[in-house]
């Protein structure tokens, strides 16, 4: 069971998950929302800029926040969701910014 995680603690640890193809943070692109604690488990929504990305990615991605989240030893859950298109404009600039590729 997680003790007294703190919101701050769940930004801490997916502030650090990085994008395997873009040199930035899931927080910094913005594919991180409506983060929420309730007992021990810590539910958040992971935006894709399009829903139809090729499954290696996501599944990275969801692996990547799901690790960073049970480190501080809660559970989680998360939804998936498509970026609106004023989002998604803005994630393909820092994207174009960021590309290193795999």
């Amino acid at each position: 069971m997680a003790k007294n995680i703190l919101e701050e603690d769940v930004y801490q640890a997916i502030g650090q998950v990085v994008h395997p193809e873009i040199s930035r943070t899931l927080v910094e692109l913005r594919m991180v929302k409506d983060i929420t604690l309730k007992d021990d488990e810590v539910t958040l929504t992971l935006m894709l800029p399009f829903l139809g990305i090729p499954a290696l990615i996501k599944d990275h991605l969801v692996n990547s926040l799901r690790q960073a989240v049970t480190k501080l030893g809660a559970k989680v859950k998360i939804k998936i969701a498509e970026m609106s298109q004023e989002e998604r404009q803005a994630f393909l600039a820092m994207e174009q910014d960021g590309w290193k590729g795999l």
